[in-house]
């Protein structure tokens, strides 16, 4: 094997480690047993939030410059420099991070050592992730390397079991249109804006190991992002199958975590809980780590070294280990207005991007995100419990409304108009 292929590998499973973690893990099962015999379905929809836009975002960001702000700047620099601060926060210290730790402690210390408490179990958490997270240049090479492998290992074991020798049939769901929850339960994974995020250490890395034109770094992060695409795609569509067949075993109002913990009680016993219980605990370390980083890392950049790199990921751990202790719930609950907002934003940067880059006009750039944001707002309120009821019945025709997804045809009319403004100043 040359050094490439190598390299291409390493930082591939080194992505997958990054994107899967505690989102990844719960939601996955959780859309299975709701629209079960439908699953199929409802992971299309979750696959094309949850890999196909990360997959884009990487290549998208690679071409633009390796960072949020690259991306977002097409629209203006103000508001890339706040989409990408809301951004590194949200993936960060203030909803991701502290997911992780909750969902480790909820499903792998807590079904397996009762007796630790929610806080000495953050505490350990954030202690490991600290300490992976310190040294900036090795981050990627130490999740590859240490964490990914026993990771898959042990995923392999409990999907395969599931799917040879399957709890039950997958019998009718409740869910009345498959498809379009599982693309917004994508959200919750957070990957399209952890992607346009994860890039800019992954080209790190990858001028770090001596790849320096931008061509062979957009080649290489295409390739590693396909590998994590393909680890997520089996790992996903397994997690769901699982949750379709034990759609019959469990009450309709099971929480996340407890049915996954279920699951594999039901397919190894307290082995399984066991096994679930490590993987869980890396799927997480390894985001938590990833994102730590991360952060430290883009808040040292733009405030040019005043912040230091380690007192960053100390103040990270720190108000991450804290806020872990609410519990995964009500995390999910904060996170879920913020995502129906911004999702849709960080979906239009990609796909422009990578449709025309710079060939694009910054007016329509502008119209398109002005376009989702005009509806995305309106969603986020009422999933905060703020519904304008007005707005939300004339947000109710809009096509694709019934599907969850009413920004898409706003969002394409803001970027004609904003065509036709600039074809309008060429020709004045």
């Amino acid at each position: 094997m040359n050094k490439k292929t190598f390299d291409i590998g390493l930082v591939g499973f080194a992505l997958f480690a990054m994107f899967f973690g505690a989102g990844n893990l719960i939601f996955p099962p959780y859309m299975g047993f709701l629209s079960g015999s439908a699953w199929s379905m409802a992971l299309i929809g979750f696959l094309v939030t949850g890999i196909g836009m990360p997959l884009m975002g990487i290549i998208a960001s690679a071409h633009a410059g390796g960072s949020v702000e690259h991306l977002a700047g097409r629209v203006g620099p103000r508001f890339a420099r706040i989409l990408s601060i809301v951004i590194i926060l949200a993936i960060g210290p203030l909803l991701a991070i502290p997911r992780t730790a909750a969902v480790t402690y909820e499903m792998g210390i807590l079904p397996n050592l009762p007796w630790v408490s929610r806080a000495v179990g953050s505490l350990i958490f954030f202690a490991i992730t600290f300490f992976f997270a310190l040294n900036e240049s090795k981050v990627v090479d130490k999740i590859g390397k240490i964490l990914t492998p026993f990771l898959l290992i042990t995923l392999l074991f409990i999907i395969l079991k599931g799917i040879f020798f399957p709890l039950a049939e997958p019998s009718q769901g409740s869910l009345s249109n498959p498809f379009s929850s599982g693309f917004r339960e994508g959200y919750q994974t957070m990957d399209a804006m952890a992607s346009i995020v994860f890039a800019e250490i992954i080209i790190a890395t990858l001028v770090f190991k001596g790849y320096k034109k931008i061509k062979d770094q957009v080649k290489m992060a295409s390739l590693a992002g396909l590998i994590a695409a393909l680890g997520l795609g089996f790992v996903y569509g397994g997690l769901m199958y699982l949750g379709a067949t034990s759609r019959s075993l469990f009450p309709a109002g099971i929480e996340r975590t407890e049915l996954l913990i279920n699951i594999a009680y039901q397919i190894l016993g307290n082995t399984g809980k066991i096994a679930l219980g490590l993987a869980v605990s890396l799927a997480c370390l390894t985001t938590s780590i990833g994102l730590t980083a991360t952060v430290a890392d883009y808040f040292s950049s733009i405030t040019k070294g005043r912040l230091k790199y380690k007192f960053i990921c100390v103040v990270t751990v720190l108000f991450s280990g804290v806020f872990a202790t609410v519990g995964v719930n009500k995390i999910v609950q904060i996170a879920v207005p913020f995502l129906v907002m911004v999702y849709p934003v960080a979906i239009i940067l990609i796909l422009f991007t990578i449709l025309g880059g710079k060939k694009i006009s910054r007016k329509v750039y502008s119209g398109a995100v002005i376009g989702a944001l005009a509806i995305s707002v309106f969603d986020a309120l009422t999933n905060a419990g703020l519904p304008i009821a007005f707005v939300n019945n004339v947000i109710s025709y809009i096509p694709l409304a019934k599907d969850g997804i009413p920004w898409i045809l706003p969002a394409l009319l803001g970027g004609l108009i904003g065509m036709f403004a600039s074809s309008y100043k060429k020709t004045k």
